[in-house]
């Protein structure tokens, strides 16, 4: 289960205003000229539904990467979210921090699956044996394009 995740807390007190092209940029044919950039846009207010709640954490590992996380990228993780079958969830097991998707077992009630998007990762399940807690709903994933 060595997938270590590196956790911070979030800063939400200033403003974090950048230029926004508000037509959207087309994966297509050029858009043609820089007129639409005229607003600003705060990533802050738009990735942020629960600042006292928020954490960021760095993904290390390679058990996600089936789902598109990637080592290196940035999560933002929301405390405040209910976890639901299904989510993609930085869990606390017996020590250590882990990203996997929340997986209930439909036939064993109360028994829930840590399931990575790696096949080259087991699935973890959790029993009461277990030091176990749901510590945030990733709400965002950040690429890293910039990875060397």
């Amino acid at each position: 289960m060595k997938d270590d995740l590196e956790i911070y807390n979030s800063v939400n007190e200033t403003e974090m205003a950048n230029f926004f092209i508000d037509s959207g940029v087309k994966a297509g044919f050029p858009i043609p000229s820089g007129d639409d950039i005229r607003q600003t846009l705060d990533l802050n207010k738009v990735l942020i539904q629960h600042p006292a709640a928020t954490f960021y954490a760095k993904v290390v590992g390679n058990s996600m990467i089936d789902a598109g996380v990637e080592e290196g990228d940035l999560l933002i993780i929301d405390r405040a979210i209910e976890p639901q079958n299904g989510s993609m969830a930085v869990c606390y097991i017996d020590g250590e921090f882990t990203l996997k998707f929340i997986g209930l077992d439909e036939k064993e009630k109360g028994v829930i699956w840590l399931k990575p998007a790696n096949d080259h990762y087991p699935p973890i399940k959790v029993t009461s044996e277990n030091d176990f807690t749901v510590w945030g709903i990733v709400s965002y994933t950040i690429k890293n394009r910039l990875k060397k």
